[in-house]
C-alpha cells in the first residue's frame, strides 16, 4: 500500500458516483492518501446518506448532475482536468432494474458511453476504470464454476445485460475508437456483492438484515442456499486504485477487463451469512420468503487469478471477517451513536495496516 498512497498523493481524480456507497468508501480512501478529488453525483441517489454523513460534500469538489448529460460530463471533466477516472455511477440493482429496465439500460450503458466520448480528446486523462459488475458473464447456473475475464457475456435480467452491454461499449472504444491513444489505459472492473458500513441500499442482503434487526422484525430471506461473492468495499477499491497506477504508467499492457472478487474457498450461502449477523449483534430471528416475481441466479463465483497475477492484487479479508467489519461500522454507528467519520475512518486505517 505504501506504493499506491504514494503514487496518489496529489493526483487530481475524478469519482462518478461518488455520492453513492462504493463512491464514498472510494473518495474517503482517497482522501486519505492525499489525493485532490472532484465527485460527480446524482441527487436521487438513495445512498447519498453515507456520503453527507462523512462530510464529504465539504472535503472534495462535488458536481451533481446526470450522468447520461453529456455536455455537462464533458464541461465538469475539463473543469477538474483529472488524470484518472473512476466511473462508478449507474443504477446498481437487479430488482430494481426489472422496475425500470429503460433507466437501467440508459444509465448504465450510456453513462459509460459518455465517459469514453468526454474524454477521447483530453490528453490530461491518462487512465480510465470504468465498473461494471461480476454479473455481466453469462450465467450457466453451475455452482462450481469460476467466471474469468475469457467468459462469454450475458445476463438474463436487466441489470445484467445492462452491465454486458457497457462491457462492449468499452471494448469498442478501446479496441477501435481510443486505438491511436497510446497513453490513456482504459479497462473495465468487474465486481459484486460489496459489503461494508453505510449501504442502505433496498433488497441488499446485509443492508435488509440491519433494519429488521433495528426495527425488531423478522429479517425476510429469499434464497437462504445461493452463495455470492461476498467482499469488503475496501477490496475492490484497492484492486481499482493498484489498476489504475499501472495502466497510467503502463496503458499498452494493463488495458484490459479485470475481476476482483475473494477466493473461491470462502463462499458462503445466504444462510450463513444472515446466521452470522444475527448471532454477532446479539438477537434477532429470520424467516424465509421466496420470491417468484424476479430471477437471481443463486450461483456466482470469480475467478481471480488475472488479477492476482499480473496486478499483485489479492483480498486479505475472507468472507467471515468482511461481514464481521461490515456489521461493526453499522453496531458502532447505530448502536453505539459512534461518529460514522470515525467509524470510516478507522476501518480505512486498519485495512491499509493489514495490507503492509
Amino acid at each position: 500500500m505504501r506504493d499506491i498512497i504514494k503514487f496518489y498523493k496529489n493526483k487530481k481524480i475524478l469519482v462518478t458516483g461518488a455520492t453513492g456507497f462504493k463512491g464514498a468508501w472510494l473518495c474517503s480512501l482517497l482522501l486519505k492518501m492525499g489525493a485532490k478529488v472532484y465527485g460527480a453525483g446524482f441527487t436521487p441517489n438513495k445512498n447519498k446518506h453515507l456520503f453527507y454523513s462523512l462530510s464529504l460534500n465539504k472535503k472534495i469538489k462535488l458536481k451533481l448532475f446526470d450522468i447520461r448529460n453529456l455536455d455537462k460530463l464533458y464541461k465538469f471533466i475539463k473543469f477538474s482536468k483529472p488524470s484518472i477516472i473512476f466511473h462508478l455511477a449507474a443504477q446498481p440493482l437487479v430488482i430494481e432494474s426489472y422496475k425500470k429496465p429503460l433507466f437501467t439500460f440508459d444509465v448504465n450503458a450510456r453513462g459509460t458511453l459518455n465517459i469514453l466520448e468526454a474524454s477521447k480528446s483530453l490528453n490530461y486523462v491518462r487512465s480510465i476504470v470504468l465498473i461494471t459488475s461480476d454479473k455481466c458473464y453469462k450465467n450457466i447456473g453451475d455452482y462450481k464454476k469460476k467466471y474469468s475475464e475469457k467468459d462469454i457475456l450475458g445476463g438474463l435480467d436487466p441489470y445484467s445485460a445492462s452491465k454486458a452491454s457497457a462491457e462492449l461499449i468499452i471494448n469498442s472504444y478501446r479496441d477501435s475508437i481510443l486505438k491511436n491513444r497510446k497513453n490513456c489505459g482504459i479497462s473495465s472492473a468487474r465486481a459484486g456483492n460489496v459489503i461494508g458500513g453505510g449501504d442502505w441500499s433496498p433488497n441488499r442482503l446485509i443492508p435488509d438484515c440491519i433494519k429488521s434487526i433495528m426495527n425488531k422484525s423478522k429479517i425476510k430471506i429469499r434464497n437462504p442456499n445461493s452463495n455470492r461473492p461476498w467482499q469488503f468495499v475496501l477490496e475492490p477499491l484497492k484492486g481499482y486504485l493498484i489498476l489504475a497506477k499501472k495502466q497510467y504508467k503502463n496503458p499498452k499492457r494493463y488495458s484490459s477487463s479485470w475481476n476482483f472478487g475473494p477466493e473461491y474457498k470462502s463462499k458462503k450461502s445466504v444462510l450463513e451469512i444472515v446466521k452470522f449477523i444475527i448471532n454477532y449483534w446479539g438477537f434477532g430471528s429470520m424467516k424465509i420468503q421466496k420470491s417468484k416475481k424476479f430471477h437471481e441466479d443463486h450461483y456466482l463465483q470469480l475467478d481471480i487469478e488475472k488479477a492476482k497475477k499480473y496486478l499483485k492484487w489479492k483480498p486479505v479479508y475472507d468472507v467471515e471477517k468482511s461481514v464481521h467489519v461490515t456489521i461493526d461500522w453499522y453496531h458502532k454507528v447505530f448502536k453505539n451513536k459512534e461518529n460514522s467519520i470515525d467509524v470510516t475512518n478507522d476501518q480505512i486505517d486498519q485495512y491499509i495496516s493489514d495490507n503492509y
